[in-house]
């Protein structure tokens, strides 16, 4: 049977201070989400000025506790240093090293359960400072408990945890690749000057979708409404506080049908208005009404248009707003916009193209979640 024993940090680290005086090493800050970033690469410039003299030598091996407090780790984050074989790293960061017999990932990996969120938070003395730091001494950080297998077991789930986020990686690459690969083509795409001149109207149409009271809403027996929040990353998501009307208030040029297109047409966020998205769906919706309805011969084609910097360039034109008061754009002005098409079997397959490629981003998407899903049931679940 396997025996995993309590110890607290104090007993199994070492702190880390200062450093040799060396100011040619990479300066690094961590970030919840991606770990450690050189300054450059987070804030376009080293921010440590003067006060690099201050920062932390650390070493290949050695970890640091950022406790700055953020949606993904509230109570701070721990990340060893892997990439670098030295770096200055920031004096506010409670830096120290594992000593022997102690694997400094499984360290790492073990602050990524959570697990020691309660006890950060017994020890935190108050929220977060000015400086977004939380106040938590080292003394007090080192008082923290962990419980720790014998170091063979830690050494296997280094390697486990270190296959499993490489491969993480590898997939978030493909993704960003594929995703830069589209980009890429719609620019080239677009960039086509011989095709024929026509008004956005000619080869669209625009409706906007449904007003109605809060006594029409009912349960989700209902017809249901999407809104702005129902287009995330440019897909079409249902939202568990999704609104559902009475059907009788319903009226067919509000109702989506499958490869319409869902367009934000007001929102108190100017940035939004003019997000859309693609209705794969054939289940009974209604548009809502700060929504545009778009239906078309081509929707593929038209929705990566969409995506194209011709419609950027538009919407910097027509939405109105913002300064406070909500942005608008409205289905007049987006009729008259000039735009430029291919015949229509061009148009079929460009848009067929782009179709094909979005199934794979969504695709190699998925994997991705499903990649970080399984890892976060590992650490729920490997560790005491």
């Amino acid at each position: 049977m396997l025996v995993w024993e309590q110890r607290k940090l104090k007993d199994i680290t070492q702190r880390v201070e200062g450093n040799n005086g060396n100011m040619n090493l990479p300066v690094l800050t961590i970030s919840a989400k991606q770990g450690w970033m050189t300054q450059s690469n987070r804030f376009s410039s080293v921010i440590a000025g003067a006060e690099k003299k201050k920062y932390t030598l650390l070493k290949k091996g050695n970890l640091s506790y950022n406790h700055g407090n953020s949606k993904i780790a509230p109570f701070g984050t721990v990340f060893m240093l892997k990439t670098y074989s030295e770096a200055l790293v920031p004096k506010v960061y409670h830096s120290f090293k594992a000593k022997k017999d102690i694997n400094p990932y499984f360290l790492e990996v073990y602050f990524q359960t959570r697990k020691m969120d309660p006890q950060l938070r017994k020890y935190i003395s108050s929220s977060a400072r000015m400086d977004g730091l939380l106040n938590i001494t080292y003394s007090w950080f080192e008082q923290v408990r962990l419980f720790l297998p014998n170091i063979e077991e830690q050494n296997k789930l280094e390697k486990l945890f270190d296959i499993l986020n490489k491969h993480i990686e590898l997939q978030q690459r493909k993704l960003e690749q594929l995703k830069t690969i589209k980009q890429e083509l719609i620019k080239r795409v677009f960039s086509n000057h011989n095709w024929e001149t026509v008004r956005f109207k000619d080869i669209v149409q625009l409706n906007r979708g449904l007003t109605y009271h809060p006594s029409d809403i009912t349960n989700n027996a209902g017809v249901r409404v999407l809104r702005s929040s129902n287009i995330q990353n440019s897909k079409l998501v249902y939202n568990h506080d999704d609104v559902f009307v009475k059907k009788n208030i319903t009226d067919p040029q509000h109702s989506l049908r499958q490869y319409d297109i869902l367009i934000t047409a007001a929102n108190g966020t100017v940035s939004l208005v003019g997000k859309h998205a693609l209705y794969l769906y054939d289940d009974e919706n209604q548009a809502g009404g700060f929504m545009i309805l778009l239906h078309a011969k081509n929707p593929f084609f038209i929705n990566c248009l969409l995506d194209s910097d011709w419609y950027k360039r538009q919407l910097a034109r027509l939405i109105t707003g913002g300064n406070g008061s909500i942005g608008n754009l409205k289905i007049s002005d987006l009729q008259k916009t000039l735009v430029k098409i291919p015949k229509d079997s061009i148009q079929q397959s460009i848009g067929t193209t782009f179709y094909k490629l979005d199934q794979k981003i969504e695709l190699k998407e998925k994997k991705v979640i499903n990649l970080n899903n399984l890892k976060q049931f590992l650490l729920q679940n490997m560790f005491i």
